[in-house]
């Protein structure tokens, strides 16, 4: 899950949970916490939910006395609401039920982190607290864009993805996000024009947004289990090995970059400028 998956998620959960008490929390696997498992479910058990919040690919769900439960899917999750008629997933690793019975059951797909820290300290969470604005944020115009860019090195690719640059890009969104802007993704940040620097900031915005007007991607699910809208049809150069360019039929290529693998367009994208 990506940034829109997690915007999507908090806007639900927050309409669903917010108000409600927490009655009981059920955790299968404690080491995806902080704390042993006892003192979690002491802190949680019987606090009201007060706002549920997404970051970059973090949830942040605060509850009564100013603590808050901080959550990363990992490699991908499953978080479905429940009523009190409803049947249950099979299989799922947490489950948060509320004083009026409803509630969420969360199932990972490898790991996940579901930390409990105090408001006021949130500052020593190491892998929060470090992290971006989120793309999304209205404090994130082209200026400070420009600033954050200032008298960094390093190819843009690695800057978008690095989460302590901007919260919430991953390497699906990327893709898209680069060939919109023309960039190829080993292009050094020091080399970008003015123009191509404006031309990527409004390319992450116009991504992001939307896919989450479509409802985020369409191999994962939202609150309610319904798969997104943003997949295949809605990808220019991303997963489309072999497939011609949209804007100028040049056959798209996978390429190594770090870590990860790009789908670019060598006539769109070209490394030398």
């Amino acid at each position: 899950m990506e940034l829109p998956e997690l915007v999507i998620l908090s806007r639900q959960m927050s309409k669903e949970l917010v108000g409600k008490k927490v009655s009981k929390a059920e955790v299968a696997n404690p080491k995806c916490l902080n704390i042993p498992l006892k003192q979690f479910q002491e802190t949680v058990i019987g606090k009201t939910v007060r706002a549920v919040e997404s970051r970059g690919k973090w949830l942040f769900i605060k509850i009564s006395s100013n603590n808050v439960l901080l959550f990363n899917p990992g490699m991908g999750v499953d978080i479905v609401h429940f009523k009190p008629s409803d049947k249950l997933p099979e299989k799922y690793h947490i489950k948060l039920t509320l004083d009026d019975h409803t509630g969420f059951t969360i199932r990972v797909w490898w790991f996940c982190y579901l930390h409990l820290m105090p408001e006021n300290k949130l500052g020593e969470h190491k892998l929060t607290a470090r992290l971006g604005m989120s793309p999304l944020d209205r404090k994130f115009t082209v200026d400070y864009f420009k600033r954050l860019l200032h008298k960094k090195r390093g190819n843009i690719k690695s800057f978008i993805l690095d989460q302590k640059n901007i919260a919430g890009i991953g390497n699906v969104y990327a893709q898209d996000t680069l060939f919109n802007a023309r960039l190829h993704p080993k292009r050094t940040i020091q080399s970008l024009t003015e123009a191509e620097i404006k031309a990527l900031y409004n390319s992450v915005k116009s991504v992001l947004n939307e896919s989450i007007k479509l409802g985020g991607l369409a191999y994962e699910k939202d609150f309610y289990s319904k798969k997104g809208g943003y997949g295949a049809e809605q990808f220019k150069v991303g997963y489309k090995l072999g497939k011609p360019c949209p804007v100028c039929g040049t056959t798209i290529q996978k390429i190594k970059t770090g870590s990860t693998s790009s789908f670019i367009c060598p006539a769109c994208q070209p490394l030398d400028q």
